[in-house]
C-alpha cells in the first residue's frame, strides 16, 4: 500500500499508548520538602506601647477649702477636768483620769452614758462642742469639757499608680492639697515626667495635670482635695519598658532568623539526600536499559541502512517513520539505499490472522512525500525495510565475480 495522506490516517488509526518515562525522571529533589517551623516563640515580656501625644491639662473647678465636718467613723475625744461630775458617769473609762474617746457610729451619733446619744455627724468641731454642751446641760451634768478629734476616718483620698506606697490619705482639720497628698505616699516613681500625668477622679469626671506642669506651677500644687477624690499617677508609656520592648523584638527577630537558617540548612541536607536517591534510581534504570533488563518497545530496521538492528521507540511520545530512517546512527545508507522503496511492514493485530501483514511503501523520489514520513506513526514490532538501488545490486554482483575472473585469468597465463 503506497504511503499517501489517506493511508497515513489508516496506519495511525491503530491504538497505541507509548510507555511512560519512569517516575524518578519526573521527580525533583525539592518535592515533598519545606521549611520547618520555628517552633513556639517565647511569650513577650513586654507589649508595644503607643507614644502618647502632648498631655492636656484639665483642672477641676475651683473650690474654697471648707472647715472639717465630723463624719461616721471619726473618733472624738472628750476631755474633762479631774474630779468633775462627768468623770463619775456610769461606765466612763477615762484616759489619764480625764479623757475618753467616742466613735461616731452609723447614725452619726456618739453614745455617752447617762447623757444618751448625741448626733454630731456633719457638724464642725465648734458646732459639735455646742451640741454636746446643750446635751450635758440637759442631763444636769457639769458642762466643763473640751472636744477634739483623735482619729480621722470618715474623709479620705485614695492615691495609686506610679507612687512608692499606694494607699489612702486622711483629710484632717487642715485642708489637704494635691502636693501634700503625693508627698504622703512618697512622691512618684515616674522615670520621665514628659509622659506622666496626675489624674484626679471626682464626681464621675476625670481631670488631668501633667506631672511636669504640676512641679513647675505652685498654683497647681495647691489644689484642695475633697473626700472621695481618687488620685492616679499615670506613666503608662515608660521609656525603660519601651526600650525593653524593642530590644525584645530584635531578639525575637534574631531568633526567627537563626531558626530559619537552621531550617534552610536542614532542607538543603534533605534535598541533597533526595537528589542522591533519585540519581541512584535513575542510574539503576539506565543500567537495566543497558543490560536489556526492562521492557521497551522497538522497531526493527533492515535493508540498506547504516546499521541493521532495533530502533527503541521513545518514552512518553510517539515516533514517526522519519525518526527511524533519518536517525544518525541507524538511518538510510545514502550510497546504496533506494529512496523509492522504503517499506513499513506491520503484522495484523487480529490473532486469527497471525500471518497477515500490511506493507506500506514510501517513495521519496518525490521530495514532497518526505512530509508524509514525519506523519506516519510507528508501532511496536514494525519492520522498516529499505531496498537497495539496482546499481548497488550490480556492483555487488561484479564484486562477487571479479575475484573468480581474476583467478581464472591468472591460471590461463601460467
Amino acid at each position: 500500500m503506497p504511503v499517501t495522506s489517506q493511508s497515513v490516517l489508516v496506519a495511525n488509526r491503530s491504538s497505541y499508548t507509548p510507555r511512560d518515562i519512569p517516575a524518578v525522571f519526573r521527580s525533583t529533589a525539592g518535592m515533598g520538602g519545606g521549611l520547618r517551623g520555628t517552633g513556639a516563640i517565647p511569650e513577650p515580656s513586654y507589649t508595644a506601647q503607643t507614644r502618647p501625644n502632648a498631655l492636656e491639662t484639665r483642672l477641676p473647678p475651683q473650690r474654697q477649702a471648707q472647715p472639717y465636718k465630723i463624719g461616721v467613723g471619726d473618733v472624738v475625744l472628750l476631755a474633762t477636768p479631774a474630779g468633775s461630775s462627768v468623770e463619775q458617769l456610769s461606765g466612763l473609762l477615762a484616759a489619764q483620769n480625764s479623757r475618753q474617746g467616742y466613735t461616731v457610729q452609723d447614725d452619726g451619733s456618739i453614745a455617752i452614758p447617762d447623757v444618751g446619744r448625741v448626733a454630731i455627724a456633719g457638724l464642725t468641731l465648734e458646732e459639735a462642742e455646742a451640741t454636746l454642751f446643750q446635751s450635758l446641760v440637759s442631763a444636769q451634768i457639769e458642762p466643763t469639757f473640751s472636744l477634739e478629734i483623735s482619729q480621722f476616718n470618715s474623709k479620705k483620698v485614695s492615691i495609686g499608680g506610679a507612687v512608692p506606697k499606694p494607699g489612702v490619705v486622711p483629710i484632717t482639720l487642715t485642708p489637704l492639697y494635691l502636693d501634700e497628698a503625693l508627698a504622703g505616699v512618697g512622691g512618684t516613681t515616674a522615670a520621665n515626667m514628659d509622659y506622666t500625668s496626675v489624674r484626679l477622679y471626682r464626681d464621675g469626671t476625670i481631670y488631668q495635670i501633667p506631672l511636669e506642669a504640676l512641679y513647675s506651677n505652685n498654683s497647681l500644687q495647691k489644689i484642695p482635695l475633697m473626700s472621695g477624690d481618687s488620685i492616679f499617677v499615670d506613666d503608662t508609656y515608660q521609656l525603660d519598658q519601651a526600650s525593653a520592648y524593642f530590644t525584645q523584638q530584635i531578639q525575637l527577630a534574631s531568633y526567627r532568623q537563626d531558626a530559619r537558617t537552621a531550617a534552610l540548612s536542614q532542607l538543603q541536607t534533605e534535598v541533597s539526600l533526595r537528589r542522591a536517591m533519585l540519581e541512584e534510581a535513575r542510574s539503576n534504570y539506565r543500567a537495566q536499559v543497558e543490560f536489556d533488563a526492562t521492557d521497551r518497545d522497538y522497531v526493527y530496521l533492515a535493508g540498506e541502512v547504516k546499521k541493521q538492528g532495533r530502533f527503541p521507540l521513545p518514552l512518553a511520545r510517539k515516533a514517526s517513520l522519519a525518526d527511524a530512517i533519518y536517525e544518525g546512527a541507524t538511518g538510510l545508507a545514502t550510497t546504496t539505499a533506494d529512496p523509492r522503496h522504503i517499506y513499513v511492514l506491520r503484522g495484523s493485530e487480529d490473532p486469527m490472522e497471525f500471518d497477515a501483514l500490511t506493507a506500506w511503501q514510501l517513495d521519496t523520489s518525490n521530495v514532497a512525500t518526505l512530509t508524509l514520513a514525519t506523519r506516519f506513526e510507528l508501532r511496536p514490532n514494525d519492520i522498516v525495510f529499505v531496498a537497495e538501488q539496482p546499481i548497488a545490486r550490480w556492483n555487488r554482483v561484479i564484486n562477487q565475480i571479479t575475484p573468480s575472473i581474476l583467478s581464472i585469468s591468472a591460471n590461463a597465463v601460467q
